[in-house]
């Protein structure tokens, strides 16, 4: 699993390690019963400070998606199959999409049609951005 974190975006670090998370489930880069890699571990990887890996750990396990095994890790749950992770993620998705419309001055019906414009406008999604 590769978690990317970009310091520019207006999100708090742990909620894009949060989002990176259920991306990895969606895509299915992780299935239920995968380990995460340790707080330590990610936090040495991306140079953060282990707390802000903490807290998204706790948030994805307060959510369901993740649970602990005490002394052995972190741990996808079964409620993170890619299925219902899919649904919140394009939630989430939409969510930010429309509150920057919003700010730009777009109605949720020009941000609709500027989607579907772009989705005919491709034959397949692209992978890059996987």
């Amino acid at each position: 699993m590769r978690i990317s974190i970009n310091p520019a975006d207006a999100r708090p670090i742990y909620v894009q390690i949060m989002d990176e998370v259920r991306r990895a489930l969606v895509v299915g880069a992780l299935r239920p019963e995968d380990p995460l890699p340790s707080v330590r571990q990610l936090a040495s990887d991306l140079r953060l400070n282990p707390n802000t890996v903490a807290q998204a750990y706790r948030e994805l396990e307060r959510e369901g998606v993740v649970y602990v095994r005490r002394g052995q890790g972190t741990f996808v749950g079964e409620r993170g199959a890619a299925g219902a992770e899919r649904q919140r993620l394009a939630r989430a998705v939409a969510e930010r999409a429309l509150l920057d419309a919003h700010r730009h001055g777009l109605s949720a019906e020009d941000l609709v049609e500027a989607v579907r414009t772009l989705a005919a406008g491709q034959a397949q999604p692209s992978t890059a951005d996987a």
